[in-house]
């Protein structure tokens, strides 16, 4: 062997070894080694040469691209023997719908291979990577990667959210206007039933954002958030209902009804005659049941006070009734005790006005 990349690295009657440097492809073929002795012994070997494949290339991207259009990205690479393996990939997810083609350099024995990726630009795709991988025995596990970034323009999407799920009158509430495009869309425009805001005082735009402040019942209506860009425009509706104030059933406070007491005394002329004497507390008819004061502590301790002084009256007028309590003659009774009839009671009564002024009665 005549060539200066080729060495001899070993010699002996036992084995001969030679290296290659700056491997070709020229240099695939069969090696022959002979050994000169009686008889002659040889022995061959076949050295075969991988072509390592370029770089692969992505073509056919134009920036930007339209929503809807359709896109043909091609990923090309040469030099491979044997043919190359091409993988297309969109955010790391493979995708398999592609057209591969591989065609064979006569000269060299190696390998053009190409594939192509065909698809509908969507707004989803936009910042979305596309990368070409290029698999090969000679790359040692490590592929070669071709990346690119799409770039779609759409026209905006456009989307109101409320802030009041239930507006009631009196109330406030804010409509967002959110909007997203490529490029981004410009200021919104806000309107109500087809037509300007009626109330600019109460209804404020402040960029994508709408207030509207002391809610009535002419703020129902459809209101239109419209936005575009130089691609084109968008708009949606939201329907205000502004319901009416919702009342709130206050906790009640249930006060106990005073107690009612009855004290009876007897007092006994010649028949017994029953006199009754009842204390009784009635409650206002006006008063609204369960209706709550502002300050329960004060309605309580009121209420209190109450109690216990008919409580106290009650038990101060039982005690006098009891010690005053049984059956009593007076002067004028005692004449009338064994008369035969009413004149003789009447002047034995008055016979005893003598000593009327002798047994007086004491009331204590």
């Amino acid at each position: 062997l005549r060539d200066n990349r080729i060495e001899l690295v070993r010699a002996s009657w036992h084995e001969l070894s030679i290296s290659v440097s700056d491997v070709s492809l020229s240099d695939e073929g069969q090696y022959t080694c002979s050994l000169f002795t009686m008889p002659v012994k040889t022995s061959k070997a076949f050295l075969t040469v991988l072509g390592v494949p370029e770089k692969p290339q992505i073509t056919g991207f134009t920036s930007p691209v339209m929503e809807g259009e359709r896109m043909q990205l091609t990923c090309k690479t040469s030099g491979s023997k044997p043919a190359a393996d091409i993988r297309w990939f969109k955010n790391d997810k493979e995708v398999k719908d592609v057209k591969y083609l591989k065609e064979e350099d006569a000269v060299r024995k190696t390998f053009t291979v190409s594939s192509t990726l065909d698809f509908l630009a969507d707004r989803s795709d936009d910042g979305a990577v596309v990368s070409c991988r290029v698999d090969h025995e000679s790359l040692n596990s490590t592929p070669q990667i071709a990346m690119q970034v799409l770039e779609i323009h759409y026209t905006p999407l456009v989307k109101i959210i409320s802030s009041n799920s239930w507006p009631e009158e009196g109330q406030s509430i804010i409509l967002t206007c959110e909007s997203k495009g490529k490029p981004v869309p410009e200021p919104v425009l806000w309107t109500k039933d087809g037509g300007e805001l009626p109330d600019p005082e109460r209804m404020v735009v402040n960029g994508r954002v709408l207030s509207i402040s002391f809610l009535n019942k002419t703020d129902n209506g459809t209101y239109r958030c419209e936005a575009k860009n130089p691609i084109g425009r968008n708009s949606t509706e939201y329907v205000l209902i502004v319901h009416d104030v919702f009342n709130t059933l206050l906790s009640t406070t249930v006060i106990p009804s005073l107690t009612t007491a009855t004290v009876t005394t007897n007092v006994a002329l010649k028949a017994s005659t029953s006199t009754s004497a009842t204390a009784t507390s009635i409650r206002d008819p006006n008063a609204l049941a369960g209706q709550t004061g502002p300050d329960h502590a004060l309605i309580g301790g009121i209420v209190a006070v109450v109690v216990f002084v008919t409580l106290c009256s009650i038990i101060l007028l039982g005690r006098y009734l009891a010690r005053h309590k049984g059956t009593y003659l007076t002067n004028e009774a005692k004449g009338a005790e064994d008369a035969p009839d009413a004149d003789t009671a009447i002047i034995n009564a008055e016979g005893s006005q003598v000593n009327a002024e002798e047994k007086k009665e004491y009331f204590i």
